[in-house]
């Protein structure tokens, strides 16, 4: 059985800037996702917000950076964690994945989340025949044609924008009066031409093969209408992914997302927790700055015992 100073859970950007911090510090270490490396962040078409790129996509960003993390620790893609169990021993932590079963000191959980469903009707009967979750990954489809994009954060406007300059006709639907997301992407938003339809929720997609029209219904008003569409990207939301927080009994809060102090660390020894999956603003360079917050508190942890 393998034997680590520091097994961390998830390579998105929080776990590969652990995974090189954790190198760097002389320490054992393994990296194990259960996806390729970068999660949804592979998903991002375009970032302007991360210190030292003018503009650059989350999929060429994560390539730099496991190219980075291999030479600092172990990495295995494609291999789920399924159970973590605490032991009384020096090696801590049992962690049995799909493919094998290691031992750990340490455990850092950058388990991530994934993308916030409508929950509405049509919506899962359409998934792949026009309902999508990613622009990176399906915009290429609906160039020419009408797409609806679902929410009003950065990651929706961002979105949408990518859509626009693939040449789709875009309407971002959004609930409340006014965007969420930064100025800049609202501004972009205008700029491009993009429609908007506020104080509006999806209620319904529809169609027959593939998605033809969606029900909206206006929040203060309560006028419901159809609109005619070819497609309907969803971006409201994540879901924090804390099923292995809740094997090991970490604190959560109301929302569901791992309570960390200022150093990364849980309730519960050796154990810590950075990125999406934590309370906290959802930004990539939020999840690079925790990694390396959470994997400089484990070595001092270890170091210290």
């Amino acid at each position: 059985m393998e034997k680590y100073d520091i097994i961390i859970i998830g390579a998105g950007p929080g776990g590969l800037t652990a995974g090189i911090y954790a190198g760097r510090q002389g320490t054992k270490n393994l990296i194990i996702d259960k996806d390729l490396a970068g999660g949804i962040g592979r998903e991002v078409p375009e970032m302007e917000n991360y210190p030292g790129f003018e503009s650059i996509s989350g999929l060429e960003l994560i390539e730099k950076m496991k190219t980075q993390a291999i030479k600092n620790c172990d990495l295995h893609e494609m291999e789920e964690v399924t159970e973590i169990t605490k032991t009384h021993e020096e090696y801590r932590f049992t962690v049995k994945t799909t493919k094998d079963t290691y031992q750990s000191k340490s455990i850092i959980l950058a388990t991530g989340s994934s993308h916030q469903h409508l929950n509405v009707k049509g919506e899962e009967d359409f998934k792949g025949k026009g309902v999508s979750y990613c622009a990176t990954c399906d915009g290429f489809f609906f160039a020419g044609r009408d797409v609806i994009m679902v929410g009003g954060g950065n990651s929706a406007l961002q979105e949408a924008i990518y859509l626009k300059n693939l040449g789709a006709n875009v309407t971002v639907v959004h609930r409340r009066d006014e965007f969420r997301a930064q100025k800049h992407l609202q501004d972009m938003i205008e700029k491009e031409g993009i429609g908007t339809i506020l104080n509006a929720t999806v209620e319904e997609i529809k169609g027959e093969m593939l998605v033809e029209s969606v029900i909206i219904k206006d929040t203060k008003t309560g006028e419901v209408k159809e609109v005619p569409t070819n497609g309907v990207f969803i971006s409201v939301g994540y879901i924090p992914h804390t099923e292995l927080a809740k094997q090991l009994e970490v604190d959560l809060d109301e929302t569901g997302h791992i309570i960390t102090d200022k150093n990364q660390k849980t309730n519960i020894d050796y154990v810590y927790a950075i990125g999406d999956v934590c309370v906290g603003l959802k930004q990539w360079v939020v999840a690079c700055g925790e990694g390396a917050v959470a994997a400089t508190s484990a070595y001092l942890d270890l170091k210290e015992n």
